[in-house]
Order: C-alpha cells, then sequence, then structure tokens
C-alpha cells in the first residue's frame, strides 16, 4: 500500500473510526477542492440540469437502455479511473477533517411547497456534496431542492424521483469515512487490474447492474444487467469478446446439475424433457435420464444440456467471452426481471438487458450482421456461432465508488461485502510489513512497502 493510499485512510480514521461500522453505501459529488471546503464550479452538480423523473414508460428493452444511456456518456471505467479516485478520495478527507456533512432524521418529514423543520438542514447537506448551488441555504421544499435531490439520487443508483424517501435519507446519512474507505477499496482494485483499453471495450460494473459499450472513450451504449446473487458472486475479470452465438444452447454447469437438477428430478421425474434438457455422456452420446443418479451426493459424471428455443436460460443470444470462470454475457427468457431496480439474481454470469442490441454493436465491422440480419437468424430457429472479426475487450469490474470525467462521484452498495475485506487484508499485509522490520529475525534487512 502506498504512502498516499495510507494517508487517505489515516485522515479518515481521525475523523471518526467509529462511523465505518455503517454498511449502507450511497454517495456525494464533487472532485478534489481548489480550496478547503469549496468544489469547484465547473464540477460542481449544482450547475448541471437535474436528470428527469424516472416514469413507467421505461418498459421495454430499447426505451430502459436509452434511459440509462440519456444519464451520462461518461465510462464508469476508463485510463484516467485510478488518478480521478485519488482525487476524490483526497476531497472528501478535506470534508472529514472538517467534521463531514449533518446527519438528517430518519424521521424527518419533507412537503414540496412547504417550509418543514428540517429544510435549512437538507439544503446545508446537499450543498456540503454540491448538488445544491451554495446560495441556495434557506427557503422551502422548492424545485431547487427537489432538483438537488434528483442528482444526489441519480449519483447513488436511486430512483431521480426528487422526493426524500427512506433510501435517500439512509443514503445521505452515510458518513465521509465510509465513503473514503469505498473510494480506496475501488482505487486498489483499479491499480491490481492489467487491461487492455482499447477503440472499443466493454464494461459491467457489477454493483451498479449496468453494462457500457465505450467508444473513443465515451459511452456510446448502456444497458442493465442481472448479476451473480450475493452466494454466487460474479467474479472481475478481464477477457476478450470472441464471438455472438445466435439461438444458443445451454450447457449446466456441474454444479447446478448436481444441486438444482438433480433436486428437481428426485420430484419430477419429467422435468428435464418438459424444460427440453438432454442428458449426454463424456462424448456427447445421450443417456436416458432414469438411468442416472439423481441422489445428489457425487459429482455428476455426466452433461445436461438446453436445447435452444424460446424457453433456453440463455435466450436468444450468448456473447462469449473465454475466461478462467467459464462465465458470459448472455440473453435471458425472464426479460421482466430487468424491470426491477435490485437486479443481482444470476449464477455468477451476467445477464443483459437489449443484448441483441449489444450484438450489433459487437458485430458492426461486420457488414452482413446487422441488427435486422441478427433478428432474422434468431427468427429462424438456428444455432449459429458468429465469430468476432476483431475481438473487443471486456472488463468486468468491482467499483462501489468513482469519479467520471466530468467530475462527478458515484457511489453504489457493496453488494458482496467485498470492500472491508479488501481493506482488511490490505491493513494486515501493511501492517506485517512494517512489524517485519523489527522481528529479531529480519532487523538486519531492508523491508519496503
Amino acid at each position: 500500500m502506498s504512502k498516499r493510499h495510507a494517508m487517505i485512510i489515516a485522515v479518515g480514521v481521525l475523523a471518526s473510526a467509529s462511523a465505518f461500522a455503517q454498511t449502507e453505501t450511497i454517495g456525494q459529488a464533487g472532485p478534489r477542492p481548489a480550496t478547503a471546503g469549496t468544489v469547484p464550479a465547473a464540477a460542481n452538480p449544482a450547475h448541471a440540469a437535474a436528470p428527469k423523473t424516472a416514469t413507467t414508460s421505461a418498459s421495454t428493452p430499447e426505451s430502459r437502455s436509452a434511459a440509462a444511456l440519456a444519464l451520462t456518456h461518461e465510462p464508469t471505467y476508463d485510463e484516467g479511473s485510478a488518478q480521478r479516485i485519488k482525487d476524490a478520495a483526497l476531497s472528501y478527507s478535506d470534508l472529514a477533517v472538517r467534521g463531514g456533512w449533518p446527519t438528517i432524521p430518519a424521521d424527518a418529514k419533507f412537503a414540496p411547497g412547504t417550509q418543514g423543520a428540517t429544510d435549512e438542514l437538507l439544503r446545508k447537506r446537499l450543498i456540503m456534496s454540491g448538488d445544491l448551488s451554495a446560495d441556495k441555504t434557506s427557503g422551502a421544499f422548492d424545485q431547487d431542492l427537489a432538483d438537488a435531490v434528483r442528482r444526489f439520487q441519480a449519483r447513488h443508483g436511486l430512483a431521480p424521483t426528487g422526493t426524500m424517501t427512506p433510501r435517500t435519507i439512509a443514503a445521505m446519512n452515510v458518513s465521509v469515512q465510509k465513503r473514503i474507505r469505498q473510494l480506496e477499496a475501488s482505487l486498489q482494485r483499479l491499480e491490481n487490474m492489467n487491461f487492455g483499453f482499447g477503440q472499443r471495450y466493454v464494461v459491467v460494473n457489477i454493483p451498479a447492474a449496468f453494462a457500457e459499450a465505450v467508444e473513443n472513450d465515451v459511452v456510446v451504449r448502456r444497458y442493465r444487467v442481472i448479476v451473480g446473487k450475493t452466494e454466487k458472486p460474479s467474479p472481475t475479470l478481464t477477457a476478450q469478446i470472441s464471438s455472438v452465438v445466435l439461438n444458443p444452447t445451454w450447457t449446466v454447469p456441474s454444479s447446478i446439475a448436481k444441486t438444482e437438477i438433480s433436486a428437481h428430478m428426485r420430484k419430477d421425474p419429467t422435468y428435464l424433457s418438459r424444460m427440453h434438457m438432454e442428458v449426454l455422456d463424456a462424448h456427447d452420446n445421450p443417456i436416458d435420464p432414469h438411468s442416472v443418479d439423481w441422489s445428489g451426493t457425487r459429482t455428476p459424471n455426466f452433461t445436461v444440456r438446453q436445447q435452444n428455443g424460446t424457453f433456453n436460460a440463455l435466450g436468444a443470444v450468448k456473447i462469449d467471452m473465454p475466461n478462467a470462470y467459464s462465465v458470459y454475457m448472455h440473453d435471458t427468457n425472464q426479460r421482466n426481471l430487468f424491470s426491477d431496480d435490485y437486479r443481482f439474481d444470476s449464477h455468477g454470469c451476467s445477464r443483459v438487458d437489449n443484448v441483441r442490441d449489444l450484438a450489433a454493436w459487437l458485430l458492426k465491422d461486420q457488414p452482413k450482421w446487422s441488427r435486422a440480419a441478427i433478428d432474422a437468424e434468431i427468427a429462424s430457429g438456428q444455432h449459429l456461432e458468429v465469430a468476432m472479426a476483431r475481438k473487443v475487450p471486456v472488463a468486468w469490474i468491482y467499483l462501489t465508488a468513482w469519479m467520471t470525467r466530468d467530475q462527478t462521484v458515484q457511489f453504489r452498495n457493496d453488494v458482496y461485502n467485498q470492500d472491508e475485506q479488501l481493506l482488511e487484508a490490505t491493513a494486515e499485509e501493511a501492517a506485517f510489513f512494517s512489524n517485519a522490520g523489527s522481528h529479531p529475525l529480519t532487523a538486519h534487512m531492508h523491508v519496503t512497502q
């Protein structure tokens, strides 16, 4: 751990060690101040248009991805991400030294157009995070305050309604020290990655549950994704997208075959046939399902494969990206789940909303595969693997905090509880090397960090 990183953590610890016990993660914007206590006007969200209120019209794959892209064209992850996160962490360290921001009472009531007892406290909170202009210190809950709340909500992955919901209040009450630790954890993850950014690349940020298609340093597509459950987390990785598979079959992972498929077969011997699944031996020869031991006590010595079709768990498209975790991006036959705010429901793979649009973007250099051609091939029902003429880099990242080029800081929930684990491991490593220098067996050695 670098001395600069240690300083970032130390400042937060000195400001308030007890605040680290908080668990909800949400965020605050603003780059490193030009002077202590100020947020540069160019980077202040209060000078930008407030995001529009979420509407029920965003109910199709196309409208959902369009709404996601409208939030910003700034990439979550690019070559400058690490440095910007460092700058944001130092900015929050300044706030921590000065006592952080005020707490909004959990039972506080806010009504548009009506002066409330905690309106000025809310204004102070939003001014400190750069969501509200510094000259808006008093007054009832007006349009300016509602817009500021919307800006705050948008940066935290909350629906930008402009109303003070319990989740919004909980988000505002997360301490600046917690934010510093999120930024530090995200920074360490990026510094341990070795990703080859290209002119075109894809990023899945797991805590945000969004995928971005980036071209010439601009997000040109953004999609909702469903990623791993907390008990089956999606991995962080870098890979190359090598092919787009239309009307894919699904080879069921052995872990799922051993537990879930076996359990279904014990209850209902017709399950496999109903799900259009077949059992295959090591040479891909069919096996009679009734000859298989479905007790679930042993690792399966067979393969279960689901035929392609509307019933297939991978839907109509699979985006292949060979990696050590055997995960990939794909469609789903449960597309209604993309409307949910909580999208952590897979076994580790990433299900992509409006995935045909992503497939068309990936294959845009291959004129034969226009969106219309992709749709026509899917409609034919034929299984087809389309190799990429030029592979596209892809990174699955775990950032609960980041700052985009317009100097807006975003925070998301640490859904897998990995931030604290990472920082604790780093602190233990730093302590080990620090103590090693005074150990009788190593005192004569020069120990460096």
